[in-house]
This record gives C-alpha cells, sequence and structure tokens, in this order.
C-alpha cells in the first residue's frame, strides 16, 4: 500500500511561462491594461490589485520568496505587502515552506480551477474511460500532475481484482523517481523542462546524487513517447506512463499504470500497454491534442 502525507504547493500552468516568456509582473500587467477597456479610478481596488499583484509573481518563482523580495520585485514597501501577503496566506492561497518565511502558491488555485475548463473536462472524461481500463486489465491506473517539485494523484481507479495494491488520492512522490514525474517533464513546454530539470538537479547533488542519468531519462521519454520502468518503485511492479498532451503538445497530466505481475493475470503487460496508451490518446483528444503511437510491446530501457 502506497501511503503519503500531503502538503502542497502548485507550479504555474505551462501555458503562462511557455517558451521562456517569463516577463515580470509589472510588464503583465501594463500589457494588459493597455488591451483593457479603459477604468476611472473610482472603480479600482488597490488591495485586490496587490493580491493579485503577488499571486502572479509567486506563479513565475520556482523557488518561494520572503516578503522583503516581493516587496522589493513590486517596487512596494515591505509595509504595503505585509497585510496582503498576511491575508492570502490566512486564506490559503499562499504557504510558507518548513522552515523557512519564504512563501509560494498553495494549490487552492489549482483547485478553483480544477472547476473549470479543461482540468474540470479532463477529470469527468477521465473517470468512466479509468475505470473502465482498470476493470478491463485488472490494475490500479492514475492521473497525475505536476505539483512544485513532485507528483500529485488527482485521480484513482482501483484494481478490481482480489490481489494488487492502493495508490490512495492525492499521493506525492518525487519527480526524477517516478515514471509519471519523468513523462511529465519529458513533455513540457522546453523553457519548463530546463527550469525543473536544473533545480531538481541542484537537489540531487546536494545530497549527493549524479542527476545525469535521470536527466538523460527524460530525454529519452521525450523521443519515446512514453516512460516503461520495472522494479523502480516495487519488486514486481512495471511502471507504464504516457502524457496527456494538450493542442501544443504539452503535458497537463500523465497516465499511469502499475502493472503488477500476479500469478492468474487474464491481461498480459503487452496488451494492458496498448489499452494504457489508446486510454491516454483518448484523454488527450479531450484536450484538443493527440498522441503518437508507438510499437508494441514497450521498451523498459
Amino acid at each position: 500500500m502506497i501511503l503519503a502525507t500531503v502538503n502542497f504547493y502548485w507550479y504555474p500552468a505551462p501555458r503562462l511561462i511557455r517558451e521562456g516568456r517569463m516577463s515580470s509582473v509589472k510588464e503583465t500587467s501594463a500589457r494588459k491594461a493597455q488591451s483593457a477597456p479603459s477604468v476611472t479610478s473610482s472603480y479600482r481596488a488597490p488591495a485586490l490589485e496587490k493580491g493579485l499583484d503577488i499571486l502572479e509573481l509567486l506563479a513565475l518563482q520556482s523557488e518561494g520568496l520572503i516578503l522583503s523580495q516581493i516587496a522589493q520585485k513590486l517596487n512596494r514597501s515591505v509595509q504595503e505587502v505585509y497585510r496582503v501577503v498576511m491575508s492570502l496566506e490566512r486564506r490559503g492561497y499562499v504557504v510558507r515552506g518548513p522552515g523557512d518565511d519564504a512563501f509560494r502558491l498553495s494549490l487552492k488555485l489549482f483547485d478553483l480551477a480544477s472547476n473549470h475548463l479543461p482540468i474540470r473536462r479532463l477529470i469527468q472524461a477521465a473517470h468512466p474511460v479509468l475505470d473502465r481500463l482498470a476493470m478491463q486489465v485488472e490494475q490500479v491506473v492514475i492521473i497525475s500532475v505536476l505539483d512544485g517539485w513532485t507528483t500529485r494523484v488527482v485521480v484513482v481507479s482501483d484494481n478490481p481484482a482480489p490481489i494488487g495494491f492502493r495508490v490512495r488520492l492525492g499521493t506525492q512522490r518525487p519527480l526524477l523517481k517516478t515514471a509519471s514525474g519523468r513523462t511529465l517533464i519529458a513533455f513540457q513546454p522546453s523553457s519548463v523542462r530546463c527550469s525543473l530539470e536544473e533545480a531538481l538537479s541542484g537537489a540531487l547533488r546536494e545530497r549527493g546524487e549524479d542527476p545525469k542519468p535521470l536527466i538523460d531519462r527524460i530525454a529519452d521519454v521525450n523521443r519515446r513517447g512514453y516512460e516503461c520502468v520495472s522494479d523502480e518503485t516495487l519488486r514486481g511492479i512495471t511502471d507504464v506512463s504516457f502524457p496527456i498532451v494538450d493542442s501544443s503538445g504539452d503535458a497537463q497530466a500523465a497516465l499511469t499504470m502499475p502493472y503488477l505481475v500476479w500469478v492468474e493475470n487474464e491481461v498480459q503487460l503487452a496488451e494492458a500497454e496498448q489499452r494504457l496508451f489508446e486510454c491516454a490518446d483518448t484523454l488527450s483528444r479531450e484536450l484538443g491534442g493527440k498522441l503518437r503511437r508507438p510499437e508494441f510491446p514497450l521498451s523498459t530501457d
């Protein structure tokens, strides 16, 4: 059984930072002001605008910011942003990391966005498709999304067989060391992918680990169109993962099947892989995307 204590941080959606267009919040606000209808000063809400400036700023950060850094980047005083940040923290829109005073976006904005298209449409479309697939292959299947430097499981269809294991909804796992995480990274826009790889590599080096094999693995995942690895998390399990992509080919989620080998498997791995791909392609089409079909059986190299 895989259990996890959930402590969520939100990572900006790929479209926010695609292709290096990570302009400052002030520049973004200026462009919006030029294209938006003119609004008289009597309709302005300064506190609200400060709050939105802070949220937009934090959405562009790979790491958290302390109060003085937020104030400096927004060209405001610490006193100006203090009350707004405290309000955002009290309402759950920003959180502080363990052991520091740096503020980061929580997943509350993600949860709000999940109630709207395209994420809501994806989740709604996924449940019957995943339930049918889990029933056919007698394996658990999950959908994961980026959540800071981890993956977050947002949809689970449990294994209906008498033998299996459970993945809890909301489980978080390391990006580089899971099939779903590497799949998500591999199909991000280049700017997002590079930022993630750089940050994660630095974290591994600090722990004395060499990130190169895992970074090279991500390039292989992108080239092949999937991830397939045996005995990475548990012995006897082959993790197979396909991206769920939008019209730009960017992964909005990853569909993963931890295939458990047991004596009475009625659907063998090669067939289960094909059915998983078809499911991922069906869900990608819901977002306007399309997957390229690999050769089966899949390679774990």
